[in-house]
């Protein structure tokens, strides 16, 4: 079983939106997949509870259960657990890196956000995890080009030399409108919201399923 970490200390992220994504992405790909809650606002147990056909399971816990879960997980034969992280939450998130094969640290384009990522970085880092940036609500583009919020977050995350997932994820509201009732946008009518689902998990899959000695962030 792979588990992944879905991160980010700032509040606002739309962490649990990309983890849920990534969920069902991962469950209508034919995966048995676990959600592990451990934001105390509980969002991915309500949206994911909210689907009327069969879809990722979810269990609500504190960050200290989290290693029984994947244990649990383990034993259950599961192909996957994706972890939704509390913001703030220094500790819970250390311990969801600890137990992470590979973390999404989410960012949105804006510097308040990605002042908040330094942080993520800096643990990360120390207990020496792979992990990639997902940039997550960033405007679309107009007549071909970026926003200059979002050429400046690149230049900056560039600089930073992070591995950045190359499928951004724009401000649409079907990947909300989608969650009300425990959907993804992939099953939603919005196809240009699906393709970028599609293609954020076409990359990731690779570097969430592929069994290998993994290489950290360089630091």
């Amino acid at each position: 079983m792979r588990t992944v970490a879905v991160i980010a200390l700032k509040g606002g992220s739309g962490k649990t939106t990309l983890a849920s994504h990534m969920a069902l992405a991962a469950h209508l790909r034919g995966m048995s997949v676990l959600v592990a809650d451990v934001d105390p606002q509980r969002s991915a147990s309500e949206v994911l509870g909210a689907r009327e056909t069969d879809g990722p399971r979810v269990v609500a816990i504190s960050g200290a259960s989290l290693m029984a879960a994947q244990l649990a997980a383990v034993g259950t034969g599961l192909d996957l657990m994706v972890i939704d992280t509390a913001a703030g939450a220094v500790e819970d998130v250390g311990q969801s890196i600890v137990l992470a094969d590979l973390c999404l640290m989410v960012v949105r384009p804006t510097l308040l956000d990605i002042s908040a990522l330094v942080r993520t970085l800096d643990i990360v880092k120390r207990l020496k995890k792979q992990a990639v940036v997902v940039v997550n609500q960033a405007p679309v583009p107009r007549g071909g080009s970026e926003a200059p919020t979002v050429r400046r977050a690149l230049k900056a995350l560039d600089y930073m030399r992070l591995p950045l997932a190359p499928v951004i994820l724009r401000t649409r509201a079907v990947y909300q409108t989608a969650l009300e009732t425990g959907r993804s946008a992939e099953e939603a009518h919005d196809p240009t919201a699906a393709k970028e689902m599609a293609g954020l998990w076409t990359y990731l899959a690779p570097l969430i399923l592929a069994e290998r000695d993994e290489a950290p962030i360089n630091g």
